[in-house]
């Protein structure tokens, strides 16, 4: 029997603060520990955090030194007709912050149009192509979204053809800027700005907005821009701080009404009900983002910006069709490359513990998805994983996307192995790149390096961050409600974990692919119900655990309840448990494991199915799970020498 391999952080806030918080604020001592781990340590920001639109936040132009100039650029453009091109990107950021300033130019009657770099033939930014087919179209502006700040070359040519250059992105700086007319960036402000978080999507906002009210323009375009920079935010998993926080609370609450036909046509697909008062991030993070990010995956991204352009319902339709086929074709492949990537990590063998970081790099997957991927692998072992496939097929180049964990910078690291690299960018979380694949054991071994100065074994394991311990009695549906009031939760927000210990496994099944459905219990009677994602490979649970969840709200015909969704499990403190045995049988891998309080005998094939047999019983169970199992004869074949099998690899006597 195993349990996931994880490490916990349990915050342990000051409890005279959280006194203090709760005395001024009326929020519930678990909901101050909340707050208080955010690092909101006084009532002042308290009362900002819970009503954010409180908060007095300085003026953009003010902030950012070249929004003015920019305004001006723009506005002679638009006054003269300039022709405006707007040089995007295939992520859900890049795609919704292309949409929203076409909507915005064609609001103010500007001439602009796109082009977004091709994912396979260009890679990411704005190049030297694209600048070049601009200078003969004729066009004088040219605006990147969600990049251009690492294209120096780029940008330089533009400039030497004459066009002039607006940079909007969030990107980490490199250590020389381009030569752009004016550069919006929120990397370049103070650290402490409410506007610091913005993704790409929200300098796009700015600017659009600013511009608005420059060519006094505001009247019917504003809830539509609020609505594509939400969207954006959240898939680009941005911070849910500062003015992102404001802004999204507010933003959530629009998109179940909606006047964009493209976002209605695809919250009808998604199965995101809009009798909703607000959308919640998990709304946007798991069903609306993931079906536009599909599509500059591995479609063409004008899909997508069709869809968010378009005021015609039947095209919105179409396009919102269309990304839900590209998703499941998205899904497809990850579920495809997550497995071939764990075959090879298991039989190369990787030793990604030996060297502190994981990569992985295997032909003909498809560069698209693989960032996902890499995102299920650090989920899985921990550890910042770098996936790669190759581009030539001679094999001369590859290119891949890294994912990192607390503790490791990803942007750090390719910055660290930069002589090796051709093409990198990225910030703390997330990154990509590109290399020759005769520098791919140079790469590995320098990464390793960096990974050595930075991590120790105990930080190779999931992390699970923990708020605060609860009893089940205290999880009632008015906490629920307190905490969804406090949305949005995400990124540098991240949605309260609580944990309990010595809880009592009550029942237990698999569902789906590899769920488990739980029912839980305390010594004191409480009960409520658990869900636990991909931990089927877990079952059957220990009797008794400590249990990390998130609070959900389910709803069934009418009825409401509160139920976990389990992030963690581990044993009580001073609990063991027998380790499993592992067994073949013709040519079969099985496990077993034999409990001494119950005098029960259980095994375990490759498909899930578990053979239990009480000590002394002729007749056992199997099935997916006891519910539904079915009864069995275990004195016939093959089940009595599989039982025999066991019994020998446990040491066991008949």
């Amino acid at each position: 029997m195993k349990l996931p391999d994880q490490r916990w952080y349990i915050a342990s806030p000051n409890p005279d603060q959280v006194k203090k918080l709760v005395a001024e604020t009326g929020l519930s001592p678990l909901l101050a520990q909340v707050i208080l781990n955010r690092g909101i340590d006084s009532p002042q920001l308290a009362q900002v955090y819970i009503n954010p639109e409180t908060e007095n936040l300085p003026d953009p132009l003010t902030e950012f030194p070249d929004l003015f100039p920019s305004i001006e650029l723009l506005k002679e453009a638009i006054e003269t007709g300039e022709k405006i091109a707007i040089c995007g990107d295939y992520d859900a950021d890049g795609m919704t912050s292309t949409s929203l300033l076409l909507r915005a130019f064609n609001h103010f009657g500007g001439d602009a149009y796109y082009e977004i770099p091709s994912r396979m033939k260009d890679g990411y930014g704005i190049n030297e192509r694209i600048v070049e087919k601009f200078a003969e179209e004729g066009v004088g502006v040219v605006l990147t979204v969600d990049n251009g700040i690492s294209a120096y070359n780029p940008i330089k040519l533009a400039v030497e053809l004459g066009l002039t250059v607006i940079i909007t992105d969030h990107h980490d700086l490199p250590e020389k800027l381009p030569p752009a007319d004016a550069i919006l960036n929120p990397k370049l402000l103070p650290i402490q700005s409410p506007y610091r978080g913005l993704a790409g999507v929200g300098v796009a906002y700015i600017l659009a907005v600013t511009l608005a009210e420059a060519l006094q323009k505001s009247d019917g375009i504003i809830d539509s821009l609020l609505e594509l920079f939400t969207l954006g935010t959240i898939a680009d998993l941005a911070p849910l701080v500062g003015v992102n926080r404001r802004w999204l609370k507010k933003g959530l609450k629009q998109l179940p009404n909606s006047q964009l036909v493209g976002i209605q046509a695809l919250m009808q697909v998604a199965g995101v009900s809009e009798e909703q008062k607000q959308l919640k991030p998990d709304d946007i993070g798991f069903k609306l983002g993931p079906r536009i990010n599909a599509v500059g995956r591995i479609g063409d991204p004008e899909t997508a910006i069709e869809l968010l352009i378009t005021d015609d319902p039947a095209i919105a339709l179409e396009r919102a069709m269309q990304c839900e086929q590209i998703n499941s074709q998205r899904k497809s492949l990850c579920e495809e490359i997550e497995q071939e990537a764990i075959h090879l990590i298991r039989t190369t063998p990787i030793d990604y513990k030996r060297d502190r970081v994981l990569v992985v790099v295997h032909p003909q997957w498809h560069h698209g998805v693989i960032g996902i991927v890499a995102s299920r692998l650090v989920e899985r072992y921990g550890v910042p994983v770098f996936i790669g496939t190759y581009e030539e097929a001679d094999y001369s180049k590859i290119r891949g996307s890294a994912r990192g964990i607390e503790e490791f910078n990803i942007f750090e690291s390719l910055v660290y192995c930069y002589d090796l690299l051709g093409k990198y960018g990225g910030h703390k979380a997330a990154g990509g790149f590109g290399l020759g694949s005769d520098n791919l054991i140079a790469f590995q071994e320098r990464l390793s390096q960096f990974a050595h100065q930075l991590l120790e074994p105990h930080h190779l394991k999931p992390l699970v961050k923990i708020d605060g311990q609860a009893d089940f009695k205290q999880l009632k549906t008015q906490l629920y409600e307190n905490i969804d009031s406090l949305q949005p939760w995400g990124i540098q927000n991240a949605f309260p974990v609580f944990w309990t210990p010595n809880v009592k496994i009550l029942e237990q099944r698999t569902v789906g692919k590899n769920h488990l459905k739980l029912v839980l219990g305390q010594d004191d009677g409480q009960e409520i119900k658990a869900i636990a994602w991909r931990f089927g490979s877990y079952f059957p649970l220990p009797k008794c655990l400590d249990i990390a969840y998130k609070l959900t709200e389910n709803n069934w015909n009418g009825a409401v309840n509160i139920e976990l969704e389990i992030v963690g499990v581990r044993l009580p403190a001073g609990a063991t448990i027998k380790p499993h045995n592992s067994f073949t049988y013709q040519g079969k891998d099985y496990i077993c494991y034999y409990s001494e309080k119950e005098q029960e005998l259980k095994i375990k094939n490759s498909q899930g199915k578990v053979l239990a047999i009480r000590k002394g019983q002729r007749k056992g169970l199997l099935g997916i799970n006891r519910q539904e199992a079915q009864e069995i004869d275990v004195t016939k074949k093959p089940y009595y020498d599989i039982i025999r099998a066991a019994m020998n690899s446990l040491n066991l006597t008949k």
